[in-house]
């Protein structure tokens, strides 16, 4: 690791804690896990977050609540990340810090375990949707063709476009004041996810029964309409659909039995990622999670208790860093590319590349 004096400090800025660098090369905005999210990030995840953060990031814990309704946390994860952006800008200015890496929106990156890399998955795929009303309502449509409750349709319509417009508005507001902090015009491409690496550690796109036990009770609750949203059907289709996730890595690990099938439905059925950006390490579900004491780490919940630090950035560290390395390497042109003929198959629509 490098710049090993560093501190991680985390402070809170709207509903997120941000560990502001010096002098970043970019910014990681991290998607935890469903419970490890929601209490306490910035500690369960500490190791794997001060490794990143002495590699020149800064960090973004991003929150959200215990919900079913993973539209609405997807929604506020956006809006979120645009209260954020002229902050880091301010805070960096007043600290002394360097921020032309918060200037461009290529300099982001994200990275999710478990539930989190859900939230990333949605993000992304709502890239895919047409600016236009008409061409975004046939679009959603086909992707809930066949839900549950048909009133579902319409409730999500409504609630993409307003979180659309809303965005519209935010991305404006954001630009001219980022601009009164650094004294000229910055541009902000991304709405939603466009053009940002991703890296999915332990992907966990599951269902009702997966956070609900016993299952006859997840049932009722999926029979009564109450169930998680998107369901993992959806969700699986939105990603396929958006014929995007072309600078994604994926992580997947040994003795993980939660993850599995979706780590198998990315490799075998989405056939992404391309094997460079796939990679299959020792431990279980939660080896992302993490704490350093003096030369070792205890990894909370793993079968392998206690390792060397060394051990430890060999077996995972080490792996996420080279493979965000590499993801940021990846031609813009490729990924253009591939965007290009997605939008050449649908004429009218007018899609966000990533």
């Amino acid at each position: 690791m490098v710049n090993a004096n560093l501190k991680l400090r985390f402070k809170p800025v709207s509903h997120s804690w941000v560990a502001l660098h010096p002098q970043p090369k970019g910014v990681i905005q991290f998607i935890a896990g469903a419970f490890f999210g929601t209490f306490g990030p910035m500690l369960f995840y500490r190791y794997l977050l001060q490794s990143l953060f002495e590699q020149g990031y800064t960090i973004i814990l991003l929150p959200f609540n215990f919900s079913f309704n993973h539209y609405v946390e997807a929604g506020f994860l956006m809006i979120e990340q645009y209260e954020i952006l002229p902050e880091l800008v301010r805070m960096a200015s007043l600290a002394g810090y360097d921020y032309e890496a918060y200037l461009d929106d290529k300099n982001f990156s994200w990275i999710g375990h478990s539930l989190g890399c859900k939230y990333i998955s949605l993000l992304e795929g709502f890239t895919a949707l047409p600016d236009d009303h008409k061409n975004r309502e046939k679009f959603i449509r086909n992707l809930l063709s066949h839900p549950s409750d048909k009133s579902q349709i319409e409730s999500v319509i409504a609630d993409i476009d307003i979180l659309i417009e809303e965005l519209k508005i935010k991305t404006v507001e954001v630009q001219n004041l980022i601009c009164t902090y650094v004294g000229r015009k910055v541009t902000i491409n991304s709405v939603f996810i466009k053009g940002q690496a991703s890296i999915l550690l332990a992907p966990d796109i599951s269902d009702t029964a997966s956070a609900i036990r016993p299952h006859f009770l997840a049932n009722i609750i999926d029979q009564l309409g109450w169930g998680v949203k998107p369901t993992p059907e959806q969700t699986k289709k939105l990603i396929k659909d958006s014929q995007l996730f072309n600078i994604m890595g994926l992580v997947c690990f040994q003795s993980d039995d939660i993850a599995t099938s979706t780590c198998q439905w990315f490799t075998n059925t989405l056939g992404k990622p391309p094997k460079k950006f796939l990679k299959t390490l020792e431990g279980g579900h939660l080896k992302p999670l993490g704490i350093q004491l003096g030369k070792y780490v205890v990894n909370l919940f793993d079968k392998t208790l206690i390792e060397s630090v060394q051990e430890r950035n060999r077996r995972f560290e080490y792996q996420v860093i080279q493979l965000l390395k590499e993801l940021k390497q990846e031609s813009p042109k490729k990924v253009l590319k591939v965007s290009e003929s997605f939008i050449k198959a649908l004429p009218n629509k007018k899609i966000s590349q990533n």
